[in-house]
């Protein structure tokens, strides 16, 4: 199946004069080789289906969009605000527009970089690769750290949403000195999860096993039905409080993007998990990140059991938790509540 799937339309060269946004070391900014091509205004109107919608971009004030080359894929991002850098991650099965009632409050005293990992959004789809490594959670967290050297940063403060928070913990195993401070949101450690399987766990997260299955079996299921009913279908019974805080935009922004490209990445994403990243796992089961760390869970948003020893499972794993909180939401955490996102950030990720 994967020779069915073609890489997002091939992307042109773009000047990188006049793309610097403050906060940036602008030598640094001015000198990067991997960026691509980027979006204007018009762009929205005039190629929706590449750019996503001006009702969308319009969340943004201030950003810029754009596509960068890692070593290992092409990433489609926005950023802008000005003030220390501030990368947040996404996860399943949306895209880096889930910041959106958060990002431009944000940009007022951080520079914000939203990118869409690989394979989700508008970025592209690597070969997985043997043993599916090129979709662990290793290499994500490898474009995100090249993402961040090309905007002008060795070290940056990063938060991860459900997969992006996975990321955000392999990231703090592997190259700490990157990280200042971490946010990591409603996920626990891989290596527990899998070592602490439970009926009510298998219930409300089949889809771990589920998008796991060899390719293409969960790919042909998925795209059998319309990408509205499934994204809507999947967020309300995983996000545990319904989905009536999704906005249209957003909805139609993260249906534009559910493509087989994206529906194949996750996959690959999944089947990662447990593979590979079990394996990276298992070798570092016994390595605590010691970065600041924030732990932010929706109460109503993990199995019950999980929600109530969330705390004590990230003590096992890390040595270095400064804040946290149970909040009384579900999985969206920063769609559902983002006044109470945008206030522990703004508290913890003060310079």
């Amino acid at each position: 199946m994967s020779g069915e799937i073609s890489r997002p339309d091939a992307l042109v060269g773009a000047a990188v004069s006049g793309l610097a946004a403050p906060g940036l070391t602008p030598p640094a900014y001015a000198q990067s080789t991997g960026i691509m091509a980027t979006a204007i205004e018009a762009d929205y109107r005039r190629d929706p289906t590449r750019w996503g919608s001006a009702d969308m971009a319009a969340q943004f004030p201030g950003f810029k969009h754009l596509d960068m080359r890692t070593s290992g894929a092409v990433i489609r991002l926005r950023h802008g605000g000005s003030g220390p850098p501030l990368l947040l991650v996404h996860g399943n099965p949306v895209n880096h527009t889930c910041w959106y009632k958060v990002a431009a409050r944000l940009a007022e005293q951080h520079h914000v970089i939203l990118p869409d990992l690989r394979g989700y959004g508008d970025s592209s789809l690597p070969e997985p690769g043997p043993n599916n490594i090129n979709f662990s959670f290793r290499e994500m967290a490898r474009d995100l750290v090249e993402v961040m050297e090309q905007l002008g940063y060795q070290r940056f403060m990063i938060a991860g949403h459900d997969r992006g928070g996975r990321t955000t913990h392999r990231l703090c195993i592997d190259q700490p000195k990157r990280i200042i401070k971490a946010c990591i949101m409603d996920v626990i450690p891989n290596y527990h999860v899998w070592t602490n399987i439970t009926k009510n766990w298998v219930i409300g997260t089949w889809h771990w096993g589920f998008m796991a299955q060899p390719e293409p079996f969960p790919e042909r299921l998925i795209s059998a039905v319309p990408a509205e009913y499934f994204l809507k279908s999947r967020m309300e019974i995983r996000g545990g409080t319904g989905i009536g805080f999704l906005t249209d935009t957003a909805i139609n922004e993260y249906v534009r993007c559910y493509t087989l490209k994206t529906i194949t990445g996750s996959c690959r994403d999944y089947r990662a998990t447990a593979t590979c990243d079990f394996e990276m796992d298992t070798a570092d089961r016994d390595k605590k990140i010691d970065v600041p760390l924030l732990l932010l869970w929706g109460a109503r948003g993990q199995p019950s059991e999980r929600a109530k020893e969330f705390l004590d499972v990230w003590r096992r794993y890390a040595s270095n938790i400064v804040a946290h909180e149970a909040i009384d939401c579900g999985h969206y955490i920063q769609e559902e509540v983002p006044d109470k996102v945008i206030g522990h950030f703004t508290s913890f990720f003060k310079a």
